[in-house]
């Protein structure tokens, strides 16, 4: 009789899955985690002084939804004046700000003194700031340097534009030079027709005032289109970017806030800092 062969059944062993994977997808993931604390741990750190100052002491009325995003703003102007100690601090207005009680315009967070103010004069070939000859008188009255500025537009007639910012703005004994404000690209002429235009209108308006102007202008349009061929130039530049904390060297005014609150204006304010003290900014007005 013949023994049946027995089968014996075989078992795959399973090895252990590796944890390796695993392991190391968590620790990436602390890795972040742990960046970004030590990143928030640090900007706490630098902006402690502001952080204190304005989560400590100040009240304001801003609505619920905005106040957190003002708060920021606010420190980060704290922190800037604070480095600037000593220049001259200013603001500028248009129509926007509505009416302005100018006798109240005196003191940045009942700190920081404000010496001057750019008033919108003009905008384009055709139209004046409807709050201009108020605002302009009223800064004279409230003894704050002043000065008048002019909002270009890129695709009207460069001389259209000087012709009607000379009749519009007179300038008197120390007033601050006229400044022309270039923001946009033209939409239907090249890069070096909308120079020549800024040229032509620079050239007629020291023509008539006897004093070379000041350009405003954001700082990534100064850097592509302004810097080289108007080196002749003092530029006033807006640059708002929280990175930034401290005036260039080159730069004669920079407004570093559009998010400032002043006594006597509502809403928000621009401020601006000069690169330099009182006595140097009236050095550079008009005689």
């Amino acid at each position: 009789m013949r023994k049946q062969a027995v089968r014996r059944k075989t078992y795959a062993v399973r090895k252990p899955k590796k944890k390796a994977a695993v392991f190391s997808g968590n620790l990436f993931r602390y890795s972040i985690v742990a960046f970004f604390i030590v990143l928030m741990l640090g900007l706490g750190y630098h902006y402690r002084n502001g952080l204190s100052y304005y989560f400590g002491f100040k009240s304001d009325k801003i609505s619920r939804a905005n106040r957190e995003a003002k708060r920021i703003s606010d420190v980060r102007n704290f922190q800037v004046l604070e480095k600037h100690q000593g220049k001259s601090i200013g603001i500028d207005v248009s129509e926007y700000q509505g009416e302005i009680s100018w006798s109240y315009v005196d003191t940045l967070e009942n700190k920081h003194p404000l010496h001057y103010v750019f008033i919108r004069a003009t905008v384009g070939k055709d139209r004046k700031d409807r709050k201009f000859e108020k605002n302009w008188l009223g800064a004279k009255e409230n003894k704050m340097i002043r000065g008048a500025y002019h909002y270009y537009r890129p695709n009207e007639n460069s001389l259209e534009q000087a012709e009607l910012f000379i009749k519009t703005v007179t300038l008197q004994k120390g007033d601050l030079p006229p400044v022309l404000d270039i923001e946009k690209l033209p939409k239907n002429q090249s890069i070096a027709n909308l120079k020549l235009g800024l040229k032509r209108w620079l050239h007629a308006v020291e023509s008539h005032y006897g004093v070379k102007p000041i350009i405003y202008s954001g700082e990534s349009y100064y850097e592509d289109f302004l810097k080289e061929e108007f080196g002749d130039y003092l530029f006033w530049i807006a640059n708002y970017n929280f990175y930034r904390e401290e005036i260039a060297e080159d730069w004669l005014f920079w407004q570093f806030t559009e998010k400032a609150s002043v006594p006597g204006i509502k809403g928000n304010v621009d401020v601006n800092i000069y690169n330099g003290d009182l006595q140097q900014l009236q050095f550079i007005t008009v005689e």
